[in-house]
């Protein structure tokens, strides 16, 4: 009975998702033709479902780029001034659940399992760049890694599952450094630079999503790149210790662009997302897509309008991703290939749970989750 309500309302979302994407085409005539006719069905209007972002009560003005979704009712966000918040009623309250002494500190990411269960990262130079684990819902943290390297800044942290995750530094004397777990992030080395590409000059990730490093599977892990000559995404498939690195269509060769986010539905289809986070700058070419496993990467026919952070596959479906920004929110239901803009507030990051539910994080406290909602 499970599955088979789960197959339901996976076809009801997609369903609704396409009808979502078919509106932009319907809104508004023609210069100078008619208004077009409301939808009919047996001579009745039709209500159409209607796609946004229901805006959640944080009672912060922290920044949150770290956000990990569980379900519909469980989320966690990290974010600005140590700040790291969990709901469990979906939204409707958030729990203050950060480290106690961490208000120096910048969280850009934070990866969930449950309710109880999360590994958050601190960016930054030297002993800045830190990880902290909790195990009974962010009552108490322990810290378990402290970055003694200057010349080491992590951006962002990801897991193939419960036990096993990595995170990673900007480059280190030529080549991005990688940190490791086994057992679910209570203790951490530096794997060997060995299967590392060189870097290139300029070349670093950003930590403006916490999805700059992502899985898919037990052994695949995807890493984004800006600010060199090209952006790039380098791949793994054997949990970091070897990679390749291909270049990306998503303009670089400059410290504000490049590829910020990556999202991959499984070994071989991926998305990418960035641009130039500059407010005055365009950003042609701001979603790419792969169809290989980041060997090679192909421009959006229409990309995002402008740069964006965040990316995020609709887990089940297959074709539909969201994309978030500053300037706004983009659904695509063709894999990545085109994308339509459907919310104009600010966003940093976005997560999509197995249960279909989507969230997504960002400045002034903003935490939203996505609805669908039926509109006269």
């Amino acid at each position: 009975m499970g599955i088979l309500r789960r197959t339901v309302t996976i076809g009801l979302c997609g369903a609704a998702l396409v009808a979502v994407a078919a509106l932009p085409a319907q809104a508004g005539p023609e210069p100078g033709g008619p208004k077009p006719a409301a939808p009919q069905a047996n001579g009745a209007k039709v209500s159409l479902p209607k796609l946004g972002w229901e805006l959640k009560a944080t009672g912060t003005t922290s920044r949150f780029r770290g956000l990990s979704a569980v379900n519909s009712r469980t989320a966690w966000a990290a974010g600005s001034a140590g700040t790291v918040l969990r709901t469990t009623d979906g939204g409707a309250s958030w729990g203050d659940v950060s480290p106690p002494g961490a208000a120096e500190l910048e969280f850009r990411d934070i990866e969930a399992f449950d309710a109880r269960h999360a590994v958050a990262l601190a960016i930054g130079e030297g002993d800045a760049s830190r990880v902290y684990r909790t195990q009974d819902g962010g009552a108490s943290w322990t810290e378990t890694f402290r970055n003694p390297d200057p010349k080491a800044f992590y951006d962002c942290l990801t897991f193939f599952d419960a036990k096993n995750g990595l995170a990673v530094s900007d480059p280190v004397d030529g080549k991005y450094r990688i940190l490791s777990t086994g057992d679910g992030g209570r203790s951490w080395h530096v794997l060997p630079s060995a299967g590392m590409p060189a870097a290139q000059d300029g070349e670093a990730s950003f930590a403006a999503s916490g999805q700059c490093l992502v899985t898919s599977g037990s052994h695949d892990v995807w890493l984004a790149t800006g600010g060199g000559a090209a952006s790039r995404v380098l791949h793994s498939g054997d949990r970091g210790l070897t990679w390749t690195a291909a270049p990306t269509v998503i303009p670089a060769g400059d410290p504000a662009k490049g590829v910020f986010a990556l999202a991959f539905r499984d070994a071989r289809h991926g998305l990418a997302v960035g641009g130039d986070y500059r407010a005055d700058q365009a950003s042609p070419s701001a979603g790419a897509v792969s169809q290989d496993g980041g060997a090679t990467w192909t421009v959006s026919k229409t990309p995002p309008q402008a740069y964006r952070s965040g990316v995020a596959w609709l887990p089940h479906l297959g074709f539909a991703a969201i994309a978030v920004g500053p300037t706004g929110s983009d659904l695509s239901l063709d894999s990545g290939r085109g994308w339509r803009q459907f919310d104009s507030g600010s966003f940093d990051t976005v997560d999509c749970a197995p249960d279909l539910s989507c969230w997504a994080a960002g400045e002034k406290g903003r935490i939203a989750r996505l609805s669908l909602t039926l509109s006269p």
